[in-house]
């Protein structure tokens, strides 16, 4: 029995690495940055990785920003749980300037769950003092074995911004905005301050918006029945700009946010109770 149980722990152990080197497999975009310059300077990396029982083979892409230039090299190693070791060997096609060398390097890269980023280090042994570092993310792109580029550089800039703000990679941005759960943010009697119980919330929401370029936010303020129209009208437009003062500290532009306020117009619940009240006392949110 005892020999039995460590046969299936030992099963077990070697489908898990297994599924893991396979959610490695697939086609990767990001930067190569040599040590010594920014960021902003470092070169585009397409990988596509193919795994085989622990092996690893596939092809790297090297494309210089805003230009034509390019290299195709082929590459090697082995994939284990969650990191990739390779070397590419040989450049298989390329396009020059007089101001650029395509290097092989070799590299050993590692998974995080949590951010969704390949990132590690790189060394070249073929052009002296090129180290750095490798961050990839992966792509919904085919992977260009051709002159021509599948994609444009538009790309890099809003990369680069969500990743220095320490924003998880875009597959990981993509699941939180599809599973987001909006909820009401509610105010105190005639009151348009936000309540602090709602910050980590609201926080949340502000970069789920932030890291999304394409993404917007509606923010609509509501009443409970007391008080005249004009004045709800008046306290539901303070409450919903509040709320758009708060996201602009979080980082978002105006031009994110819409705002409407409805007064008492559209009450969730009724107005001759207490807890009715306060529930209609509110500012709603959705994406746009």
């Amino acid at each position: 029995m005892k020999h039995f149980s460590l046969l299936i722990l030992f099963i077990m152990s070697t489908s898990a690495s297994l599924l893991s080197q396979q959610e490695l497999k697939g086609v990767w975009q990001g930067l190569m940055v040599r040590d010594g310059i920014k960021e902003e300077q470092g070169m585009i990396l397409y990988a596509q990785f193919e795994i085989t029982d622990g092996s690893l083979s596939g092809k790297t892409r090297n494309e210089v920003y805003d230009t034509d230039l390019f290299a195709i090299k082929r590459l090697k190693g082995t994939a284990s749980k969650n990191s990739l070791i390779f070397t590419e060997f040989v450049i298989e096609k390329k396009k020059n300037s007089t101001k650029t060398s395509w290097c092989n390097i070799s590299s050993e890269l590692t998974y995080n769950d949590s951010t969704g980023y390949l990132t590690g280090r790189y060394t070249s042994s073929d052009c002296k003092r090129n180290t750095g570092k490798i961050i990839l993310y992966r792509s919904t792109a085919q992977f260009a074995a051709t002159e021509e580029q599948t994609q444009s550089h538009l790309w890099v800039k809003n990369f680069l911004y969500t990743f220095k703000k320490g924003y998880p990679a875009q597959e990981i941005r993509e699941k939180e905005r599809k599973e987001f759960k909006f909820q009401p943010v509610y105010f105190d009697y005639d009151q348009a301050e936000i309540r602090q119980e709602y910050i980590p919330f609201l926080t949340k929401m502000a970069r789920v918006v932030d890291g999304h370029s394409d993404l917007r936010i509606k923010v609509t303020g509501h009443t409970d029945g007391d008080g005249s129209d004009a004045y709800n009208m008046e306290l539901s437009k303070r409450r919903a700009e509040g709320l758009v003062e708060f996201f602009v500290s979080k980082g978002l532009s105006k031009d994110r946010i819409v705002i409407e306020f409805k007064g008492e117009k559209e009450p969730i619940d009724t107005n001759a109770t207490p807890e009715g009240k306060q529930n209609n006392r509110r500012v709603d949110f959705s994406f746009i």
